[in-house]
């Protein structure tokens, strides 16, 4: 079992070693500009990576940050009303291939947005086809077929986390603004004995 973690350990610190820090920057420069702007963050997946963005989304949101989740799948049946002009939105796509991403990416240029997508594909049709892109790298899922979305998932909600965080120390929000969103469960205990 020790061996599992340690490969794990090693490959995610590997990972995270490659992001390329100052586009790391820009996207999140781009989504203090849109949330300064009273525009929102818009994360779009599908797959094992919808619990990922739902994590981010709440993320943002308990920090009192505008954001929200656009399934790729429903999203041209509907949902791409939830995008409006100004607004951020944010792709992931391991292979930057999936079908369904590259059809939605062709619809969300339509509009006046800012389009991000995060890969691990730099000469994807996703990556290719948004304004910009961060390419992330992985050796390795992790299991025995080097296929089940495991470590790229866990990448995913790595650098999705440090954007919520980051973005919440760059907009000034402070423990007051998160103890107004956050009044329920062992958080909201802490936080209301802590006045």
């Amino acid at each position: 079992m020790m061996t599992y973690f340690q490969a794990l350990i090693k490959t995610i610190s590997e990972s995270v070693h490659s992001i390329d820090t100052k586009t790391f920057q820009v996207l999140l420069d781009d989504i203090c500009l849109t949330l300064k702007n009273g525009h929102k963050v818009v994360v779009s997946g599908l797959g094992k990576n919808v619990p990922i963005c739902d994590k981010y989304v709440g993320t943002m949101l308990s920090l009192g940050l505008e954001a929200a989740f656009m399934h790729t799948n429903t999203a041209v049946h509907g949902d791409l009303g939830m995008v409006h002009d100004g607004d951020l939105v944010i792709i992931l796509s391991k292979s930057g291939e999936t079908m369904e991403s590259v059809y939605l990416i062709q619809e969300l240029k339509k509009r006046d947005i800012c389009l991000w997508s995060i890969t691990f594909n730099q000469n994807s049709t996703v990556s290719k086809s948004t304004h910009k892109s961060l390419i992330l790298s992985i050796d390795h899922e992790g299991d025995d077929w080097n296929i089940v979305p495991n470590n790229s998932t866990t990448m995913y909600l790595i650098v999705l986390q440090a954007l919520a965080i980051e973005t919440g120390r760059a907009m000034g929000v402070t423990l007051e603004d998160f103890r107004k969103n956050h009044p329920g469960g062992h958080i909201g205990v802490q936080l209301n004995g802590s006045k």
